[in-house]
């Protein structure tokens, strides 16, 4: 397997504003809202995207569910891991399942263009296996 590079990270967040009220106004990072409390800055340096992805939208993005299972770890964090094309997305999914990994979503596009897979590390972070179309060099 081939990671071109990180492709963001960031905390799992709190459904009030707890998490952006210590991110945003305590260390100063300049969020914009994609969507409703997530919230997504490319303007730290040093990483592609730093983003704070509520609970129950990382549930619902990996489960198909706003609730977390209960039998799995809650994840502090998530970070992703960005391979060459979307193409790729697939077979180092395939390299990880052969290493025994639980799958926890397979490889698919989601509704803005970004290929993705889920697992979860040992220490419970959220592990996206990706391909984030805007962060490549066209060409």
């Amino acid at each position: 397997m081939d990671f071109a590079f990180i492709a963001g990270f960031g905390p799992i967040g709190t459904v009030d504003s707890t998490s952006h009220d210590f991110w945003a106004g305590a260390l100063g990072i300049p969020f914009h809202e994609n969507a409703p409390r997530y919230f997504h800055t490319e303007e730290v340096a040093g990483a592609r995207a730093f983003a704070i992805w509520p609970l129950d939208q990382a549930a619902e993005a990996t489960f198909g569910t706003a609730e977390w299972p209960a039998d799995r770890p809650v994840p502090q964090a998530w970070i992703e891991f960005d391979v060459a094309s979307p193409e790729a997305v697939a077979p180092a999914v395939e390299e990880l399942r052969a290493k025994g990994l639980e799958i926890l979503v397979e490889a698919h596009e989601e509704p803005w263009g970004q290929t993705t897979s889920r697992l979860q590390s040992p220490e419970g972070l959220l592990v996206g296996v990706s391909h984030t179309p805007w962060m490549h060099e066209p060409g």
